[in-house]
């Protein structure tokens, strides 16, 4: 996978603590979404298309589908967020048709709402799987890109930060006005 240039910002935000934060945030998504986005904001579990795929997926099989409600997903970095943009295209494109690419928002929040951004500790889960081997990888490759060493973290004991610091992986538990969403 490779990140357009222009959304290569690892070498302005890394350091050896990990990456920078600010009041500016990113939020990888596909590309048909944002219209309702620009129009609606990012929501918690946003992708009602693809829950209602998965629903229907389901009764047809004759299981039940338990909704969850998700925060809304950020990181501070706009090259992490299009490799999330690039896993949420692959995984609508197995249930949804059509032809969407990689997109990434940013997120622009005032004092009072950037101090509710919290680390997503949550994402260890994630990372005993596959998909978080590759992110892992991925994000290796950055750290390494950069003349840094890749995070080395033992992921059930970690400090809260280093969820938001190294793996830039954070949330922000309610809903998102289109207001505070930067160009995309």
């Amino acid at each position: 996978m490779t990140t357009p240039t222009f959304l290569q910002d690892a070498k302005d935000l890394l350091t050896q603590q990990g990456f920078l934060t600010s009041n500016t945030w990113y939020h990888g998504t596909s590309s048909a979404l944002i219209d309702s986005i620009k129009e609606h904001g990012l929501k918690c579990s946003g992708d009602q298309a693809l829950k209602a795929a998965a629903k229907q997926t389901m009764a047809t099989i004759g299981n039940n589908y338990t909704e969850s409600v998700e925060p809304v997903f950020l990181t501070q970095s706009k090259e992490l967020a299009y490799y999330w943009a690039e896993q949420t295209v692959r995984n609508r494109s197995v249930r949804i048709e059509g032809s969407e690419v990689p997109t990434v928002i940013t997120v622009i929040l005032p004092e009072a709402l950037n101090s509710k951004v919290k680390p997503d500790v949550g994402a260890a889960s994630l990372l005993l799987v596959k998909e978080g081997e590759q992110f892992m990888a991925f994000l290796a490759g950055i750290y390494l890109a950069n003349d840094f060493e890749a995070p080395d973290i033992d992921l059930m004991h970690a400090d809260r930060l280093e969820y938001l610091n190294k793996l830039g992986m954070a949330y922000y538990d309610a809903d998102i006005e289109a207001s505070l969403l930067g160009a995309l």
